[in-house]
């Protein structure tokens, strides 16, 4: 089976187009999902709005601020407090999972230290998680080009996470964009490291753009390779287009629709 694909729509949608004729442009396109970063003002309208054009939601943001994040144990207890808000959030609208954020690396902390102090913050939480349902997602972001200093930088980063807390459900969320920059390799690793792996996100590398030919990953193939290993969550596109939004939301979906 093709893999579900979801849009990122506060990254994707044009500044002119209503939520609401985005959304029905998503559907009509074929997408079952979309995605957003954070609970804004507007959270109710976006969900009645999923709702009416029979969308689900993905995944959203857990807790505050992408570079003050569970490595700094001074956090835990806030964001600890906000996962467990955000669990009951996602628990009553369906939506499967949650993202959280190493944060930067920080001065006189060691590698080990930072992903002990992860490990243990995602640990406070993962019984609630469990309990409800909802995998906690630890973003893979590239330090080079787009979030010089996150910690949480490499698969292997995150994984040795995933294995010290060792709960059905704290997962990474794999961005596909980040990790080509970051180490590429991206077929093997997603297959040795499937059950770690709660979400993916996609663009074009380089430049964040449209999945084309003028970048360098062949998406056909990799969304093929992770449809082999039966994951069944989603793949979430997060991308600006070079042009028409819709059409390219087109094409990427014709691209990604294989199994």
């Amino acid at each position: 089976m093709p893999v579900k694909q979801s849009v990122c729509y506060p990254m994707v949608k044009p500044a002119d187009m209503s939520l609401d004729d985005f959304f029905r442009a998503v559907k009509e396109i074929g997408f079952p999902a979309v995605e957003l970063w954070n609970r804004g003002d507007d959270f109710e309208e976006v969900m009645e709005l999923a709702r009416k054009h029979g969308l689900t939601v993905a995944i959203m943001s857990g807790h505050a601020s992408l570079p003050d994040g569970l490595n700094k144990r001074s956090n835990h207890e806030r964001i600890e407090h906000e996962l467990k808000e955000s669990i009951d959030i996602a628990a009553k609208y369906g939506i499967p999972g949650l993202i959280c954020f190493s944060g930067n690396r920080q001065p006189f902390m060691t590698e080990l230290e930072a992903i002990e102090a992860v490990a243990d913050g995602l640990r406070r939480v993962a019984p609630y998680a469990e309990k409800k349902g909802i995998n906690l997602c630890l973003e893979l972001l590239n330090s080079k080009v787009d979030h010089p200093g996150y910690q949480c930088d490499h698969t292997a980063w995150g994984v040795a996470v995933c294995e010290r807390v060792n709960s059905p459900r704290v997962k990474l969320l794999y961005d596909i964009y980040h990790m080509q920059i970051m180490e590429g390799d991206i077929i093997r690793t997603i297959r040795e490291n499937i059950r770690w792996i709660g979400h993916f996100h996609t663009a074009g590398v380089p430049g964040r753009r449209d999945m084309d030919d003028t970048q360098e990953l062949n998406y056909a193939g990799i969304c093929r390779a992770i449809a082999a290993t039966g994951y069944d969550l989603y793949v979430g596109h997060e991308f600006k287009p070079k042009g028409d939004v819709i059409e390219a939301l087109r094409a990427t979906f014709q691209l990604c629709n294989v199994g």
